[in-house]
């Protein structure tokens, strides 16, 4: 029997610290209005101290608690962020050192807001190989730490958070059943962190001219999250002659309420049938789909067919196929 990889286990961790459409109202020109009619967010979590790896932390340690697992067992981590600790070493580096995993490798992978699906792609092929038997990946950022607090379109979309899933070799038809992903460099100027890396070093001027932080031409990516985030879905569906009512989830990226329900509508799905916590969350780019899985864990059975869908800057979109591994 081939061997694909399974989610064996969820866990989330949020910061405490709730910031309402309210408190950001203060802040910058803006309304609570302007922002759930446009976004569909009511408020969203940052952390005030600490970096990407201590939420990546309480999250892992959080699952390996739970499913009562030696970190020592860990073959491999892979974290999605764009918002590492340090440039180098990788936040996985750091990770496995805080957590305990002393037996793991790991690296970082960045892909912005498609990052866990890139991650979990990337994690469940090390299962196939049956080189690793014990695969965590997870998503992770501090989107906090690089957001202009001056600028109202970006400032009231973003929240830290974090979300880890095992994964684990399944012989019984569960587990990843197929990926789509894809990217166009081209988009790396509609939304773009522009200083801090090899083309603007760290300058008194990238610093002054707030390089540092997210810049994002809004309409342009809305357009583009909108067609491909829709079509990678129904080209997933399509690939895997799954109908509509074959579909018992979809975990969306949580961007925006809009792209959200064009996806859903582009699959001919319910509403029911689509995971949002956009709301309480906001757009915690890798974190968001691992996120959903934790909030909605009760409610999934063994064997249900989910996608997962996501579009990220850079640009990077795709989707996930998988089969869930188990009842709650």
């Amino acid at each position: 029997m081939k061997i694909s990889a399974a989610i064996k286990g969820v866990y989330g961790h949020v910061p405490d610290n709730v910031v309402t459409n309210h408190d950001l109202a203060k802040v910058v020109d803006t309304n609570d209005e302007w922002i759930t009619s446009r976004t569909g967010i009511k408020e969203r979590r940052h952390q005030t101290e600490g970096a990407s790896s201590d939420m990546a932390q309480m999250a892992v340690d959080g699952l390996l608690k739970k499913l009562d697992i030696d970190p020592l067992e860990i073959d491999l981590v892979v974290v999605a962020t764009v918002t590492p600790d340090y440039p180098f070493p990788s936040t996985a580096n750091v990770l496995c050192d805080k957590s305990g995993m002393k037996n793991a490798w790991g690296f970082d992978l960045k892909a912005a807001c498609s990052g866990f699906i890139y991650a979990l792609s990337t994690g469940a092929q090390f299962i196939e190989s049956g080189k690793h038997k014990k695969v965590i990946v997870v998503g992770v950022d501090k989107m906090t730490s690089i957001i202009d607090f001056e600028d109202r379109t970006t400032c009231i979309i973003f929240g830290d958070g974090a979300g880890a899933v095992l994964l684990e070799p399944d012989e019984n038809g569960l587990g990843v059943q197929d990926f789509i992903l894809r990217s166009d460099g081209s988009g790396r100027e509609y939304l773009v962190q522009p200083g801090g890396g090899s083309l603007h070093p760290p300058t008194h001027e990238t610093v002054d001219n707030r390089m540092h932080y997210v810049k994002q031409e809004g309409k342009q990516v809305f357009k583009f999250a909108v067609t491909n985030m829709a079509d990678v879905s129904a080209e997933i569906m399509e690939k895997n002659n799954l109908k509509s009512d074959d579909i018992d989830w979809l975990v969306p990226h949580q961007a925006n309420l809009r792209i959200i329900d064009a996806t859903a509508n582009r699959m001919g799905l319910p509403k029911e049938k689509v995971m949002i916590n956009i709301q309480k969350y906001g757009n915690t780019t890798a974190a968001t789909l691992p996120l959903c899985l934790w909030d909605y864990e009760n409610q999934l059975k063994k064997g249900d067919n989910i996608v997962l869908s996501a579009f990220g800057g850079g640009f990077t979109w795709g989707a996930v196929y998988l089969k869930w591994a188990y009842n709650s």
